[in-house]
């Protein structure tokens, strides 16, 4: 803790000269820090910027976040990922709307209850938009400070996550605090960072890590080992007609709930089954190929995926979105309904002449 207290001025002269030029640092507004802190949940910088661009430019405030229509929200998240994320920002949005006249209010603990929300997003919004001395501890300021205080503690235990931000609290400068946890954010992103040997070389408190100094640095941050993903086959079919193509809605819970989909079977199917499954509803092919394998992983499961592209003779006409299957012109595919990442290996399929 002692080793804390020293920690700002370097940090900050560090930070005025190296931050990096962010679109959500241009105008930290309460609203683009919450959009661009939850779309950097799980998500790299590089991938982040063209998606929160995409989504101001379309949605530039609080109001037009809580009046969208969800199939339109999705697709400007298509791509990221975690789709509760976004599904959450609009719950929230609405309460702001309903309750605080469509702002963020400059109060932690009405942030932190928000749906969505947690204690470092709530410290985020709060100490950059609104300077308020909160702090906002991520795994990034979490490796930072277990290297600073050589501390073996598990750093996913909620108890040792409060103990630092505790600490912090009481060094956060007055007149910076949004800089402040920026600057610790940023070292743990481009210094202090993951996977990997820390710029220990470039780093403003290279004279206050006591890992540094016992040469630990790698050895730390202690983290539980995560439980082993789930393995689980599927066979995705690509199914075309003319220029539409096949889709499905997921059910309204569990994965990627709510969202469409490519049709897809549990296990390897092979050619003959694959063709059996799409005369059974109700389609005639023309022609079936193979595609390459994908793979794709989420938090907990990961898909090995087969794939095959069929050609069907047009459907019969269809009403709207129902369980099955149903056509939609190859364009609404791209700009209507929001896909997964998870089929992305074989969503290009779609642009390909059979």
């Amino acid at each position: 803790m002692t080793r804390l207290k020293n920690i700002a001025a370097p940090l900050l002269a560090w930070y005025d000269q190296h931050a990096r030029i962010l679109p959500w640092r241009e105008e930290p507004s309460p609203y683009r820090v919450w959009v661009s802190e939850i779309m950097l949940q799980q998500t790299r910088v590089e991938a982040v910027k063209p998606y929160f661009e995409r989504f101001i430019g379309e949605l530039p405030g609080i109001r037009e976040l809580a009046e969208a229509p969800e199939d339109r929200l999705l697709k400007l998240w298509e791509g990221l990922g975690y789709y509760n994320r976004v599904r959450n920002m609009q719950k929230a949005a609405r309460i702001l709307v309903e309750e605080y006249g469509g702002e963020m209010p400059r109060d932690f603990d009405a942030v932190l209850a928000l749906p969505g929300i947690g204690s470092y997003t709530a410290g985020a919004i709060t100490s950059i938009a609104f300077g308020l001395r909160r702090p906002a501890v991520d795994g990034n300021v979490l490796r930072v400070l277990s290297r600073l205080e050589k501390s073996y503690e598990d750093v996913l235990k909620q108890s040792v996550r409060r103990r630092f931000e505790q600490e912090l609290t009481e060094v956060i400068p007055e007149e910076r605090a949004g800089d402040f946890n920026q600057s610790l954010i940023e070292l743990g992103a481009i210094v202090c960072v993951p996977n990997g040997t820390p710029k220990c070389g470039e780093c403003p408190l290279l004279r206050l890590c006591q890992a540094h100094e016992a040469g630990v640095e790698l050895e730390l941050p202690k983290k539980t080992p995560p439980a082993k993903r789930k393995w689980e086959d599927r066979t995705v079919l690509v199914l075309v007609s003319d220029n539409k193509a096949a889709i499905h809605k997921r059910p309204g819970k569990g994965l990627l709930a709510g969202l469409y989909e490519l049709p897809n079977l549990p296990g390897h199917l092979n050619r003959e089954e694959v063709l059996a499954f799409v005369k059974e509803q109700g389609l005639s092919p023309i022609r079936i190929r193979e595609l390459p394998a994908a793979k794709h992983v989420f938090s907990h499961i990961e898909w090995h995926m087969a794939g095959y592209a069929v050609k069907v003779e047009e459907p019969l006409a269809q009403g709207g979105e129902r369980d099955s299957i149903f056509f939609v012109e190859k364009e609404e595919m791209e700009n209507v309904y929001p896909i997964p990442a998870a089929f992305g290996a074989y969503t290009q399929y779609f642009r390909e002449r059979y």
